[in-house]
């Protein structure tokens, strides 16, 4: 996938109000991440709906999963979300110089 694609489908992605709150929930989870059923608890989503999100932040490399036995962790990829707020910062009032 291109460059401008990848950081075009994480904004796409993160647009939907969902998606977004379940980024933002894993964001302030840390490294560790949470595990699906808190997740869904925390944020009161039906867990086929989460699934569904939870796979297009995936997809968009936003979000990745760990299994630790019987338990499905959803850890957020700090460094992509960095890459995608770096590339459209790097633009930034280049006009004006």
């Amino acid at each position: 996938m291109e460059l401008l694609e990848y950081h075009a489908k994480a904004l796409k992605e993160l647009g939907h109000p969902a998606r977004l709150a379940v980024y933002k929930r894993l964001s302030k989870a840390g490294y560790q991440g949470l595990p699906v059923g808190s997740l869904q608890k925390e944020l009161g989503i039906p867990g086929s709906t989460l699934s569904h999100h939870l796979s297009a932040l995936m997809a968009a490399g936003l979000v990745k999963q760990q299994r630790d036995g019987r338990t499905l962790f959803c850890i957020a990829q700090y460094d992509r979300f960095d890459a995608l707020v770096a590339y459209l910062q790097d633009q930034c009032c280049a006009d004006e110089q």
